[in-house]
């Protein structure tokens, strides 16, 4: 396992690297030497935030978590992720009888899991009309929705505006 730690807007002392790459390495009894595990810290006001992400060919585990200082959080996401970890290790544990968690185990598991998600029941279709992305965010907030499809007038694309965690908003703009 290789980890990969950052900072984001915020500078990461050695000390807190240290710690990090401690604490981490505790996930590497579930994953391969092969996978990069990339953890990102972060200050917004009083809040710490700590994001690890896990790739695994093709499949994103992830954990966040946010306190009041970059150790706990630090702690907090580990948990997180070893809790995402074992469920993974339980399931496959009872078809591979006993053998360790390894890359390819989570990945056969994840595509298994695949087939049993949800389908769609419901489609939707509905007339766009062509607004700004000011107008989007009002309709948005009125509806009560989370986010919403509109035409851009001002590219003439259709375009998905959505809420952030941070009470901000994201706009995501399709190219073909």
């Amino acid at each position: 396992m290789r980890l990969v730690v950052r900072g984001k807007n915020f500078e990461v002392s050695d000390a807190l690297r240290q710690y990090a790459e401690k604490r981490l390495k505790k996930l590497e009894r579930f994953l391969g030497e092969e996978v990069e595990v990339q953890v990102t810290m972060s200050v917004s006001r009083d809040r710490h935030i700590v994001e690890v992400t896990v790739p695994l060919d093709g499949y994103l585990l992830r954990g966040e978590e946010a306190t009041g200082d970059m150790y706990g959080s630090i702690d907090l996401v580990l948990e997180k992720l070893e809790k995402q970890m074992e469920k993974y290790k339980t399931r496959l544990a009872k078809k591979v009888k006993g053998n360790a968690l390894k890359e390819e185990a989570i990945i056969s598991l994840l595509k298994e899991e695949e087939t049993e998600e949800p389908k769609v029941v419901r489609t939707k279709r509905f007339p766009i009309k062509p607004m700004s992305v000011e107008e989007a965010i009002l309709q948005m907030n009125l509806l009560g929705h989370n986010f919403f499809v509109f035409a851009n007038a001002e590219t003439e694309q259709v375009n998905v505006l959505y809420r952030r965690k941070d009470g901000n908003y994201g706009l995501i703009e399709p190219e073909l």
